[in-house]
């Protein structure tokens, strides 16, 4: 018995539910920070959202766009809290 599709099954719509509230923390969120936390929170599931599909699908070219998330994320986020923090991105 292959108990693998349902976990993962499981997974994605923990996944996108996960999604669904950080995409409310990110537009009725109270300060910037939580806004910027919620942005952050995004990133990280979106790539296990590519993650977890590629696994379900059994390809490994999702893994490369995962990694892409990722470090868009990372950049977008630490950008975004500089910019928050000084009032400019670049010195």
């Amino acid at each position: 018995m292959m108990i693998l599709p349902y976990v993962l099954g499981i997974c994605l719509v923990m996944i996108c539910i996960s999604m669904l509230l950080c995409l409310v923390r990110l537009v009725f969120g109270p300060s910037i920070v939580d806004r910027l936390l919620a942005l952050d929170t995004l990133f990280l599931n979106a790539t296990g959202l590519v993650i977890v599909l590629g696994v379900y699908w059994a390809t490994t070219q999702l893994f490369e766009g995962a990694l892409l998330i990722a470090m868009l994320g990372f950049v977008s986020t630490v950008a975004l809290a500089r910019y928050f923090t000084t009032g400019h991105v670049i010195d």
